[in-house]
């Protein structure tokens, strides 16, 4: 049994290695004067590439633009999928099994398929280089996934929860927000980090959206650190790219309490 054993435990390494090589290259190269591709100890060691980027016009505004961009993403996708999930998840609906294999196959339409009729819906609607216009068609396109999310959470929670609140006189509208919501908070919490994520990584959606500069977001504002004619600033690439992972880390920190305590309904039913 080493023997497989063995090779497990090669393998696991190599992919550890594929995932910490980048992230040792950022930490190097945002404080090498003259960082390359290389992944080496800084020889001119300067928190100067930090320097040109820790400003309103290169760091600052991207970074409020992407967080407005994602975090509306975000909380729309989620309140729409919940609501949307509910009746499916509740009730027996004709047309709940082909509404649902819609739902699964739109997961699967590339967003570049769609960028032109897209693009031409929002120049007659006047939505183009407009960060709501651009919000709310990320978190249309979020949708498909959140929905299908939301209700396997859902599903998952007991109906005679609910049943019990009904007979209390409770609406299922309250019986969603005061029951299934707070059960399925962890899944909430999935489901809205999956499409921040989403949302603050998307490069070519607020590029062929958003025409002024001031406009882009972070995902976009990474690609003015690549010059012409192969010209790349790589230590400030490496330092704008550590900055543009915070938001994301400080997330995931600030809801991981909710994503380890599973869906335990064990002491919620009476037996």
């Amino acid at each position: 049994m080493r023997g497989p054993r063995l090779v497990v435990n090669l393998v696991l390494l190599a992919v550890a290695l594929l995932f910490v090589a980048p992230l040792l290259w950022l930490v190097t190269a945002s404080f090498d004067a003259r960082g390359g591709l290389a992944a080496k100890v800084p020889g001119d060691f300067t928190l100067g590439n930090f320097g040109q980027i820790l400003n309103w016009q290169v760091g600052g505004r991207p970074l409020v633009n992407g967080l407005f961009i994602s975090a509306g993403t975000a909380i729309i996708a989620v309140i729409v999928a919940v609501l949307a999930a509910y009746p499916l998840s509740r009730y027996q609906l004709r047309f709940r099994r082909p509404f649902l294999y819609t739902i699964l196959f739109t997961t699967g339409l590339p967003v570049t398929a769609i960028m032109v009729p897209v693009y031409g819906l929002f120049v007659r609607l006047e939505l183009v280089d407009s960060l709501w216009g651009t919000t709310v068609f990320l978190a249309a396109t979020a949708l498909p996934m959140a929905i299908w999310m939301c209700k396997n959470f859902m599903d998952g929670i007991p109906v005679s929860l609910e049943e019990a609140a009904w007979v209390d006189g409770a609406s299922s509208m309250q019986a969603l927000r005061s029951i299934v919501l707070p059960l399925m908070a962890p899944g909430v919490a999935v489901v809205g980090i999956f499409t921040f994520i989403s949302a603050w990584g998307n490069f070519f959606v607020p590029f062929v959206l958003l025409l002024d500069p001031d406009k882009m977001p972070a995902s976009v504002g990474i690609f003015s650190f690549f010059g012409q004619n192969g010209l790349v600033a790589y230590g400030q690439l490496a330092a704008y790219s550590i900055l543009y992972t915070t938001p994301v880390l400080a997330l995931y920190l600030l809801v991981s309490r909710w994503l380890g305590g599973g869906f335990s309904m064990a002491g919620a039913v009476k037996a």
